[in-house]
């Protein structure tokens, strides 16, 4: 019993975090969310590969590099302009983001199989 409470009391808790701001002028920011948001609510739920690939499609100037844009989908995630949904395809797990409004990606995959 002593030697869990030590070790309860030993650990540390997780460091407070800061929001995220995308360091760009608010007119580049404004276009790039606008711009992905249209991908996403036009193609669907994609994975962040797959929304690079469209945003490279587009021509998005501002863009520079795909870790930019991770950054720019966390931030719509904290501000809940998009959601991350999770799709299990077996053992492993899919995160693909999508509008708040699209259908969930499950409840499709499993009607197209039934009507296989």
């Amino acid at each position: 019993m002593f030697t869990t409470a030590v070790r309860y009391l030993g650990t540390k808790p997780k460091p407070a975090t800061k929001a995220l701001e995308p360091r760009f002028r608010p007119e580049q920011n404004q276009t790039i969310t606008r711009a992905i948001f249209d991908i996403l609510k036009e193609h669907g739920p994609l994975s962040v590969a797959q929304t690079w690939e469209r945003v490279q499609q587009v021509g998005v100037q501002d863009l520079t590099s795909k870790t930019q844009m991770k950054t720019v989908l966390r931030w719509m995630k904290e501000r809940q302009k998009l959601k991350q949904i999770c799709n299990h395809v077996g053992s492993n797990k899919q995160f693909l983001y999508t509008t708040w409004f699209t259908p969930d990606v499950n409840k499709q995959r499993s009607t197209k199989v039934k009507s296989s």
